[in-house]
């Protein structure tokens, strides 16, 4: 339970991060971000298993890169859910915020939670 809270502010402020650099992402505050990041995680838990068996075969023919498609997807309908609050422009900007957001919560990861959660 500790890992997952501390899993979701690592997402929150990797969202603010991504809100702070790029221009189509727009976040309201951390609150905000702390509630997107806990939608996030639970479209991800529920939502994306199913695109991911739905698109299967397009995901075989492109060696997997439609998966990057599909974590745009997560990201395009939590910001449908949150509103106005966070909003993302397009599917493109989507896409590349899901590359971003993984290459930073790989390194926060692996530089800052895991070292805290070993202690």
């Amino acid at each position: 339970m500790k890992v997952w809270i501390l899993q979701l502010f690592v997402h929150a402020i990797t969202l603010l991060i991504i809100a702070h650099f790029m221009n189509g992402v727009e976040i309201s505050g951390i609150g905000i971000a702390i509630l997107a990041s806990f939608i996030l995680s639970f479209v991800n838990a529920i939502v994306k298993p199913i695109l991911v068996v739905l698109t299967l075969p397009i995901t075989v023919l492109t060696l997997g890169l439609f998966l990057l498609v599909i974590n745009g997807m997560t990201l395009m309908l939590t910001s449908f859910i949150m509103g106005s609050s966070f909003v993302i422009s397009g599917l493109g900007t989507a896409i590349i915020a899901a590359i971003i957001f993984t290459v930073l919560n790989t390194l926060i990861n692996s530089y800052v939670v895991d070292p805290v959660t070993k202690r």
